[in-house]
């Protein structure tokens, strides 16, 4: 048996610029963290040469083709594995449409445990390209990169994606009390709204050339951001989120609505300095930034919505059983 464990994620600015409709003219580029919000995949031998994928259904099948799972079918053939095996899924946090990345970190997951176990040992770098390989190219999903390359490298990364479709990780490089300090001053308040990223990201690829400019502006931020970073500055990080979601709100109608402007501005009330919905927006949830002895107010503000603790995961995508 095999487990792997692969983190969720918590995007800050520059988000849409990993969209080929926008970084094969230009490099886009995201400030991103991995954080210590997990899904697990098993696989495990199985007794004959079938093949059972148990998630939210359970598929018991003869063929690799047989599987109506997306990522689970083309995971299995990326690696070369035609049956025999059982795989299963878990997740701290099960919604789909949360903005947390979960779709890419399955599917960086689910590769990394069937190569183990066929005894390879996989790169980050190799895990993140056919994880965005197999979403994009071959499933035809209107998303874009970030989330396989945060998800198989966990940390808090400035990563570039370029025209030639090469990808820069590089890690955030600063002292650890401003990381425990910045990560003090986040909220993540849960608003019980799901979206299909897919038809906003798909909006917003065609939006890309009216919106191109806008985009660059948001791209500018994520530099700005990493060198605020790297010089432990954190006094402009609540105006670089809010600048961004600013941005983000006019690339594609859905990104927001009344309900969420309503609450980003309560929130601003209430000792906010800057946030944004996570992922392609429209529910899921609300990052808010703000100095820590205000948190009690800030949450206190929305008893409708549900505060999630966490903390960033240094780490990426990881097997953390083998039998």
């Amino acid at each position: 048996m095999i487990i792997s464990r692969t983190p969720l994620r918590i995007s800050f600015v520059g988000g849409g610029s990993d969209l080929k409709s926008y970084y094969k003219y230009k490099s886009g580029a995201v400030v991103s963290t991995a954080i210590d919000k997990y899904i697990y995949i098993t696989v495990n031998k199985k007794f004959d040469n079938k093949i059972r994928a148990s998630y939210s259904e359970t598929e018991n099948v003869d063929t690799v083709d047989q599987i109506k799972h997306n990522l689970i079918r083309e995971c299995m053939k990326k690696v070369g594995i035609k049956g025999g095996i059982e795989v299963t899924s878990m997740a701290d946090i099960p919604s789909e449409g949360t903005g947390l990345g979960s779709s890419s970190a399955y599917t960086v997951g689910l590769l990394n445990a069937l190569y183990a176990y066929l005894g390879k040992h996989t790169s980050a770098a190799q895990l993140a390209k056919e994880a965005s390989e197999i979403e994009i190219d071959i499933l035809k999903n209107p998303i874009g990169k970030q989330d396989h390359y945060i998800a198989a490298y966990g940390g808090l990364q400035y990563i570039q994606f370029n025209p030639d479709e090469s990808v820069y990780v590089d890690p955030i490089i600063c002292l650890s009390e401003t990381k425990k300090e910045f990560e003090r001053r986040l909220l993540l308040l849960y608003t019980g709204l799901t979206r299909s990223a897919n038809s906003i990201l798909s909006v917003q690829s065609k939006n890309m050339k009216s919106k191109y400019e806008t985009m660059v502006k948001m791209v500018a931020l994520t530099k700005e951001m990493q060198t605020d970073l790297r010089k432990n500055k954190l006094n402009s990080i609540g105006r670089l989120l809010h600048k961004n979601w600013t941005l983000k709100k006019t690339m594609a109608d859905g990104v927001s609505n009344k309900t969420i402007d309503d609450w980003y501005e309560r929130a601003r009330k209430n000792g906010v300095l800057g946030g944004k919905i996570l992922g392609a927006g429209g529910g899921g949830f609300l990052l808010l930034y703000g100095k820590s002895e205000n948190h009690a107010k800030i949450i206190s503000a929305f008893p409708e919505l549900r505060p999630l603790p966490f903390r960033f995961e240094p780490q990426g995508s990881k097997i953390i059983f083998v039998d």
